[in-house]
């Protein structure tokens, strides 16, 4: 779908002010326009939903709008294997599984094979035919029982466990790069400088290096290619990956924007990925402690491909192709280097056990190798 932006109309922006309506974050009534009313309801709707909050709906914001609509108990949920449904009643009714102790993943919204099977393991534990189809029977029994799972949220204590269980080498660890746009989208573009090519070079250097000490990585795109958010966390899936790092620059209306800001999975509900949250700490603070670069801190939001993926995901925004000082730092190779072995170093740290981890800044390659040959 094309961007929708203030201004426009047609039936697009009639729906999209029917959606916002319905929300409640529009009053009825109005012209189907894309007004200053509706951009501000948007930028509020995106805020609360952990997007980008820019005021404009494309394609993820539309899914997210959608997806919205929907309340659980509003209609029957089944697994679909040709097109999954998707929507925040089926987000609700992973949130309310994994309170009562069943395993469905990360709460994403979409009805997998996972949750069809954890709503099969209550239906049998609530003496119903475990068809895996939440209709009005399952919703009475779901609306029954109390929360049984006390001591933290089940999921994120499952990621930091796997983590933890899966020891420190990186001999035998999966890593999934995804280096933004590629192909014929260059990304943001600035003094000649595109964000796709800066980007991949920055993955292979980040691929060679974690393959050197033992690790396989993987790259979600070749230099011809740019597939949907959605297919890149589909592709780390499908690889068994035990982390993906997504590579991205940032740009702004304002010259003096600048710096390194690093997302991780989260929503304005309070569902957060714990272990993505730590290694997006750890990827900020090694950067900005080996480049100078200004740091803007770690950030939760609900993008696709934080959200879709199975492992604890970040992205990294490596600063402002807008800015100068960011150009001329991106645009040379040593910078570049330093970049890629502090992200090694922080994916590193994340499967340290906490007694054995290390001061930002402090670990270097060669101390790197050696850990791997002594753990």
């Amino acid at each position: 779908m094309r961007v929708i932006k203030r201004g426009d109309t047609g039936p697009a922006a009639a729906e999209i002010r029917d959606i916002l309506v319905e929300l409640q974050l529009l009053p009825p009534g109005g012209a189907a326009e894309f007004d200053a009313a509706c951009e501000l309801a948007v930028r509020a709707f995106q805020q609360e939903r952990g997007l980008s909050t820019d005021g404009l709906v494309g394609p993820e914001t539309w899914r997210n709008l959608v997806s919205a609509r929907y309340r659980l108990g509003d209609r029957v949920l089944n697994l679909s294997i040709s097109a999954p449904l998707t929507g925040d009643d089926i987000r609700s009714l992973q949130e309310r599984l994994l309170e009562i102790g069943y395993n469905v993943g990360r709460p994403d919204g979409v009805f997998s094979q996972r949750t069809a099977d954890a709503v099969r393991s209550f239906q049998r534990e609530c003496g119903l035919p475990p068809d895996g189809v939440v209709g009005p029977e399952t919703m009475r029994a779901l609306r029954r029982l109390a929360r049984k799972v006390v001591g933290g949220r089940p999921q994120l204590l499952r990621e930091s466990a796997a983590l933890n269980r899966s020891g420190p080498r990186m001999r035998g660890k999966r890593l999934v790069i995804d280096p933004a746009f590629g192909g014929e989208e260059p990304g943001w573009v600035s003094e000649g400088v595109s964000e796709a090519e800066v980007c991949y070079d920055l993955a292979l250097r980040l691929q060679g290096r974690f393959m050197a000490i033992g690790g396989h990585a993987d790259l979600t795109r070749g230099p011809q290619n740019n597939p949907s958010s959605a297919d890149r966390a589909d592709f780390a899936n499908i690889m068994g990956a035990d982390l993906l790092i997504s590579l991205h620059i940032d740009h702004h209306d304002n010259p003096e924007a600048e710096g390194l800001a690093t997302y991780h999975f989260g929503t304005g509900a309070g569902v957060c990925s714990t272990a993505g949250e730590r290694l997006a700490g750890l990827v900020q603070r090694e950067i900005v402690a080996r480049t100078g670069i200004r740091d803007c801190h770690t950030h939760a939001k609900s993008w696709e491909i934080l959200r879709l993926t199975r492992m604890p995901a970040v992205q990294i925004e490596l600063g402002y192709l807008t800015n100068k000082r960011d150009r001329e730092r991106l645009t040379n190779s040593d910078f570049r280097d330093t970049v890629a072995e502090a992200i090694l170093i922080a994916v590193q740290r994340i499967f340290l056990p906490q007694d054995a981890d290390v001061h930002t800044g402090t670990l270097d390659l060669s101390a790197l190798r050696t850990l791997q040959l002594n753990a």
